[in-house]
């Protein structure tokens, strides 16, 4: 059994606020993608793919909110990454005044997850559904990649997001306190920044997979809440 967290659903319950839901790319200054553009993204990706089934790696959000039922879901994880809150947020799970943070695959390390296998008859219609849920703006279209992921029977790859991230807003230059106390403060239309971070530790406890970077920040997180009361 998996440890208690210190970041309770009490303290997450702390984090809501109703915050209207902005034009984003009003917001940022974005280009939204209609459906052709989706499309036409979607029939890129995908002619790119390695052969066989069609894998995605979930290591954030998508542990727990999935956007499509997988065939398949196994542990698997890719070396030479790791997840780091460093995506900086206005919107979504985050406002201009108090920004949040969202995760990313950074180079360094070694990262756990699951591995999803689409099914073959809805390849096209998920593959859309996840570029218009990942990169919904056409100056994030590039912030994906096809990792080598190693699982239990063996060797595959897989489709990922934000591996590296692309942007102007990446927030490398944090520590882990500072990086709770963002986290702590964070919360936009979607919900906060601390339900995210409690959410995807659930989820990883839920398959046994243990992050000791993300374990360190919901302590952190929890600290700083209390003492903001």
């Amino acid at each position: 059994m998996s440890r208690p967290m210190h970041l309770t659903p009490d303290h997450v319950a702390r984090t809501f606020r109703a915050v209207p839901d902005p034009d984003d790319a009003l917001l940022m200054g974005w280009h939204r993608l209609d459906e052709a553009e989706i499309a036409a993204a979607a029939r890129e990706l995908l002619a790119a793919r390695p052969a066989g089934p069609l894998h995605v790696f979930a290591y954030g959000s998508l542990l727990w909110k999935p956007e499509f039922e997988p065939l398949a879901s196994r542990r698997g994880h890719v070396d030479g990454w790791h997840r780091s809150f460093c995506i900086e947020l206005t919107t979504w799970r985050g406002t201009p005044e108090a920004p949040g943070l969202m995760m990313a695959l950074l180079p360094g390390g070694r990262c756990t997850g699951l591995v999803q296998e689409v099914p073959e008859a809805a390849v096209v219609p998920v593959t859309e559904a996840l570029i218009a849920r990942e990169t919904p703006f056409r100056e994030l279209l590039e912030a994906r990649r096809w990792l080598d992921v190693q699982t239990a029977e063996g060797h595959l790859r897989a489709l990922t997001f934000y591996a590296p991230p692309v942007g102007e807003e990446l927030r490398t230059d944090l520590t882990a306190e500072a990086t709770a106390r963002m986290i702590a403060r964070a919360c936009g239309h979607a919900g906060s920044n601390a339900e995210y971070l409690h959410e995807t530790l659930k989820a990883l406890g839920a398959h046994g997979i243990r992050d000791g970077r993300l374990w360190r920040l919901q302590k952190l997180v929890a600290a700083e809440l209390d003492r903001m009361g």
